[in-house]
């Protein structure tokens, strides 16, 4: 079965830091791109950031550029978000996804329907004090 699993967030005062994890099962990271993206309350969803296994490209959306890291474990088989700095307008569900090397980490990022690619069902990151 195909599935991608979200793990990591919480709660966070502003300035603090989370690590996301991504986990898949039934397919290799190795052969997709893979984003995450997030959905703030009341908001469309966005991508954040994207990372192609096949060239190694990576891509950061201006809102979290300098504070937030993507990295993959190929052996693990688990893309990571690390989010430094954040901030409240950081808050909402964060989602993980992977789709065929035919998209670019912009192309990626930029496409955010979710019926298009494997995603997971999100994990919630609260920024407040």
């Amino acid at each position: 079965q195909l599935q991608l699993v979200e793990s990591g967030g919480g709660v966070v005062q502003p300035g603090g830091s989370l690590r996301l994890s991504c986990g898949a099962s039934g397919f290799k990271f190795d052969y997709y791109v893979t984003g995450w993206f997030r959905q703030a309350p009341g908001k469309e969803r966005e991508g954040v950031s994207c990372i192609s296994a096949m060239d190694g490209s990576i891509y950061y959306s201006d809102s979290v550029k300098g504070r937030f890291t993507i990295s993959r474990d190929s052996a693990k088989n688990t893309v990571y978000l690390q989010m430094n700095n954040l901030k409240p307008e950081d808050t909402g569900v964060y989602y993980c996804a992977a789709r065929p090397f035919s998209f670019t980490v912009h192309t990626m990022c930029g496409t955010t329907s979710t019926d298009k690619g494997f995603w997971g069902k999100g994990t919630l990151v609260t920024v407040s004090s």
